[in-house]
């Protein structure tokens, strides 16, 4: 979960709500409509009312922050075991080939999606009492957190880890 907070910039913090209005029969397919829109907007926070919404949603993102901790998490216990055991690929294989899977689904799945640009907040509480907004039942709010920083790190870890792991699969080899 992260929590960002509100007043570090000192501007008024854009942002969008999902009202949950059911107006026709296809609402859910208008409220997917407009966070799709809200997230291409860049806004700040985003508060989704409709529970389901906000609950896939939520859900999404935390399947992303996932994947992408265990590409990392994996790929450095794939390098420090390649560094440790050097003569034993065996050792650094499985957690390399892990990191590699991780990293491709994530960046099959998630890295164009602009959803895997925000996080859900964590206390609700906090940015809704400082937002401008009426009265709001019990929303999932997110954040907007650029992460490519993140992503080039992630990117990276595996790499050197893959190239590492190949090196010593080829040296034990020959």
């Amino acid at each position: 979960m992260h929590n960002r907070s509100i007043d570090n910039t000192g501007k008024q913090p854009t942002f969008h709500v999902i009202r949950e209005v059911y107006d026709s029969s296809n609402a859910h397919e208008r409220f997917e409509a407009e966070l799709d829109k809200a997230l291409e907007a860049k806004v700040d926070f985003i508060i989704i009312e409709p529970p389901r919404l906000g609950d896939e949603t939520g859900r999404w993102i935390w399947v992303g922050n996932c994947l992408h901790k265990t590409a990392v998490a994996t790929g450095v216990v794939s390098l420090i075991s390649s560094l440790l055991w050097y003569d034993r690929p065996v050792i650094a294989a499985p957690a390399c080939a892990l990191s590699l899977f991780c990293t491709g689904l994530y960046t099959v799945s998630w890295n164009y999606d602009p959803c895997c640009q925000y996080q859900v907040e964590e206390s609700n509480e906090v940015a809704l009492n400082k937002l401008p907004l009426t009265e709001v039942s019990s929303p999932v709010i997110l954040g907007h957190a650029p992460n490519t920083k993140t992503k080039y790190l992630h990117r990276s870890v595996t790499f050197l880890s893959a190239a590492l792991c190949a090196w010593q699969i080829w040296k034990s080899y020959k």
